[in-house]
C-alpha cells in the first residue's frame, strides 16, 4: 500500500467519523426534544402502522394530489433513495483505498452487466433531478407559485430550500465529473469504457487531456461528491429537509382515528363522570393539572414529531380557508413556529442546564391568539399534509389552554359555550323546541 493510499484511507476515515458523529450529536438532541413532549398513547395495529408509512411515506401517495409537482418530486425521491447504492461503493472505496471496487470485483462476470445498468440508471435519473431541481428553482424565484412566497418562508426558510437545491446541483455536477474522468481513463486503457451511457459521451470530449489530468478531475470528482454528502449529512438536522427521515416514523404512528375526531381532556372527562356518578373515583395525578398546552413541552411527543417532520410545503395552508380569505391563519407556520420554540428551548437547555427559561411561550410569543381563533377545525390541512401531519392537533391544545386556562374567548365564543352549557346546544333556545322548524313543513 503506497503512502498516498494510506492518506487517502486516514483522511476518509476522518472525515466520515467526524461528521457521522457530529450529525448524530445533533440527531439526538432532536430525538430528546421529541420525547420531551408529554405521553401519549396511540392505538393502532402494526399493520395499519405500516400499511400507512409504505403508502403515505415510501409510496408517496399523497403527494399525487397534485399531480405535476409529485411527479417531479418523484424523480428527486427516486434518485435520492437509488444513488444511495452508488455511495456504498464510494464508502468501500474510502476505506480500502481502491477505486471502482465493485467494477473490479464483478469484472469479467455477470455482475459486471448489472452494475453497469446500476450506473447507467443513476446518471439518468441524476440527469432528470438535474433539470427537475432547475424547475423547482425557477418554481420559488421566476414563477413565484403563491405558497413559496408567503411571509414565514422569508429569511432563513428560502435559504434552506435554495441552498439544499443547489446542493444537488453541485452532487450531480460531481457524479458526472467522477465518472466521465473514469470514463475517459477506461477508454484509453481498454478497447471501449466503463459502458456508461452519459458520462461516457462527457468522458469522450473530454479523452484528449493527458491521463494525469484525467485522474486528477477524476479524484475531484470522488471527494467532491464525497463531501456534498457528508456535508448534506451534517445539515440535514438543521433543515425542512429533515423530512426526509422523519416522514417514515410519522406516517408510521399516524393516529387511527377519523380526521376531525376531537379526544378529551382526562381532567375534564374525570370531573363530569364524579358529577354523574358520585362513586367515581378519578386516578391520581402527579403535578399542577394543565387544560391544553401553553408551551411546547405541554404538547405530546407525536406533536412535536410532526413538526419536526414538516416539509414546509405550504399544501395544508393553501387548502386553509381562513387563510384563503385573508386571515393570519398559516397551519405551515404552526409546525415552524413549534419547531421554531423547540430548537431555541433546547439551545437554552444546552447552555444553561435543565432548568432554564426564558420567560416565553409558544402561546403568545411564536403563535398568535388571533391565528387560533381564525381556525374552523375543517381538517383541510389535515388532509392536504403529505407525510400526515396534524397542525390541528397542535391549535386545538393552545385553544384550550387559551380559553381554560387564561378564559380568553371573545364574546360570541362565551355566548355559544352558556348556550351548550344550558341548551345542549350552540343556539338560544330550549331543547324542547329543538324540531319546531319542522311544523312550517308540508
Amino acid at each position: 500500500m503506497s503512502l498516498l493510499t494510506l492518506i487517502q484511507i486516514i483522511l476518509f476515515i476522518l472525515l466520515a467519523g467526524t461528521s457521522g458523529y457530529i450529525a448524530f450529536k445533533k440527531f439526538k438532541e432532536i430525538y430528546d426534544n421529541i420525547h420531551r413532549g408529554r405521553p401519549e398513547i396511540i392505538h393502532s395495529s402494526l399493520g395499519f402502522r405500516l400499511k400507512s408509512m409504505l403508502l403515505v411515506a415510501f409510496g408517496q401517495k399523497k403527494m399525487f394530489k397534485l399531480t405535476v409537482p409529485a411527479f417531479l418530486h418523484l424523480i428527486i425521491y427516486a434518485s435520492f433513495v437509488i444513488t444511495q447504492i452508488e455511495l456504498i461503493e464510494i464508502f468501500l472505496d474510502g476505506l480500502t483505498g481502491s477505486h471502482r471496487i465493485l467494477y473490479h470485483a464483478f469484472e469479467g462476470s455477470f455482475m459486471q452487466s448489472i452494475y453497469v445498468f446500476v450506473i447507467n440508471f443513476i446518471e439518468v435519473l441524476s440527469l432528470l433531478t438535474f433539470f427537475v431541481t432547475i424547475i423547482f428553482i425557477l418554481r420559488r424565484t421566476t414563477f413565484k407559485v403563491k405558497r413559496f412566497q408567503m411571509p414565514e418562508l422569508k429569511g432563513w426558510p428560502w435559504k434552506d430550500a435554495m441552498n439544499i437545491l443547489g446542493f444537488e446541483i453541485i452532487l450531480i455536477t460531481f457524479i458526472f465529473l467522477m465518472n466521465g474522468a473514469d470514463s475517459a481513463l477506461h477508454s484509453k486503457e481498454h478497447v471501449s469504457g466503463y459502458g456508461f451511457l452519459l458520462s461516457g459521451y462527457f468522458g469522450s470530449l473530454i479523452a484528449i487531456l493527458p491521463n494525469g489530468a484525467l485522474e486528477f478531475l477524476g479524484r475531484i470528482g470522488w471527494w467532491g461528491h464525497l463531501c456534498m454528502v457528508l456535508t448534506f449529512l451534517l445539515y440535514l438536522p438543521y433543515s425542512k429537509h429533515l423530512h426526509i427521515l422523519l416522514a417514515f416514523p410519522n406516517t408510521f404512528f399516524t393516529r387511527p382515528e377519523q380526521k376531525g375526531e376531537i379526544h378529551n381532556m382526562p381532567a375534564i372527562q374525570y370531573e363530569v363522570q364524579s358529577m354523574m356518578d358520585p362513586s367515581f373515583k378519578a386516578p391520581e395525578t402527579e403535578g399542577e393539572i394543565k387544560f391544553g398546552a401553553k408551551d411546547v413541552y405541554d404538547l405530546s411527543w407525536k406533536n412535536l414529531l410532526d413538526a419536526y417532520s414538516c416539509t414546509e410545503c405550504g399544501r395544508c395552508t393553501s387548502a386553509c380557508p381562513a387563510n384563503q380569505t385573508g386571515k393570519k391563519l398559516s397551519p405551515r407556520k404552526i409546525m415552524m413556529d413549534t419547531r421554531d420554540r423547540m430548537e431555541d428551548l433546547s439551545k437554552g437547555i444546552k447552555k444553561h442546564g435543565p432548568d432554564f427559561t426564558d420567560n416565553k411561550s409558544l402561546l403568545g410569543d411564536y403563535i398568535t391568539k388571533e391565528e387560533l381563533r381564525a381556525c374552523t377545525t375543517c381538517n383541510a390541512c389535515v388532509e392536504e399534509c403529505p407525510v400526515n401531519i396534524s397542525p390541528l392537533s397542535i391549535i386545538l391544545e393552545l385553544r384550550r389552554n387559551m380559553i381554560m386556562e387564561e378564559a380568553d374567548s371573545p364574546v360570541e365564543w362565551n355566548n355559544m359555550f352558556a348556550n351548550m352549557e344550558n341548551n345542549q346546544a350552540p343556539w338560544q333556545f330550549s331543547p324542547s323546541d329543538r324540531l319546531k322548524w319542522t311544523e312550517e313543513l308540508n
